[in-house]
């Protein structure tokens, strides 16, 4: 008897309606025999307000991924996740895992733990974001003992705008707000609706420090909790580091 190999499936709820993958998923593990499905949770804008609209959806949709074949699941939303503290977060992250039985994570928790990972404890933030939320931000790395040396956010709260934002604006916006405060051990670019896997390398080459951000560490993160390699060379430092598998070997 033949046994057909099942790929790795591996779930997302993200902030927009439709649904849909983000493009990175295809350009990081595009090669590898993983399998990512999404569903939408529809947020009216991004600002607390419209986060406090759909929140209480997540859960139902964490376990809609796991009916429809999710072997760990991931709320791909960075301020969706944070912007009620730390408390919240974890507590969130405990609820999808009890209401699915399912690995868990969030795209706040992929920021920090790809921030440990690069031994990055200060760090400079470029957003999407309005100052509410940059505030709500820089709290939150605080209490996972990370420094914020400068934030700077575009003031984006449409939701189709923020996947608009061209990558010449995001690497002016990223050199000036390490240029505030170099001592910055790195740099982080917070937003998943933003597209910023192309400019990891250029901004890792120009500014000599590494770099992270919300969509590519969303899926680092959430390949690692489905017991994955989560390597992808070729994208910045974050997915050249020798994986814990490889270690293991």
């Amino acid at each position: 008897m033949t046994t057909v190999h099942q790929p790795a499936t591996l779930g997302l709820i993200v902030p927009p309606a439709a649904g849909l993958v983000p493009i990175d998923g295809e350009a990081l593990y595009g090669d590898r025999d993983i399998r990512f499905i999404a569903r939408g949770l529809g947020i009216p804008g991004i600002s607390p307000e419209g986060f406090d609209t759909v929140v209480d959806r997540i859960l139902a949709l964490a376990v809609e991924l796991r009916d429809a074949g999710a072997q760990a699941v991931s709320l791909m939303g960075t301020s969706l996740s944070f912007y009620r503290g730390l408390e919240f977060t974890h507590a969130l992250r405990d609820r999808m895992q009890q209401a699915t039985g399912l690995p868990c994570t969030t795209m706040s928790h992929a920021i920090v733990e790809s921030l440990r990972t690069m031994g990055i404890k200060r760090v400079a933030v470029a957003t999407a974001y309005i100052d509410t939320l940059n505030q709500r931000l820089v709290a939150y790395l605080a209490s996972c003992g990370i420094t914020v040396t400068h934030i700077e956010g575009l003031s984006i709260t449409g939701v189709e705008e923020v996947g608009r934002v061209d990558a010449d604006t995001l690497m002016a916006l990223a050199e000036r707000t390490f240029a505030a405060d170099r001592s910055a051990q790195g740099l982080l670019i917070s937003c998943g609706g933003l597209l910023t896997l192309d400019i990891h390398v250029p901004l890792e080459q120009k500014l000599g420090i590494p770099v992270t951000s919300s969509s590519p560490a969303g899926f680092w993160d959430l390949v690692r909790a489905g017991g994955l390699d989560a390597a992808s060379p070729g994208h910045g430092r974050l997915f050249e580091l020798e994986s814990p598998l490889e270690r293991a070997a």
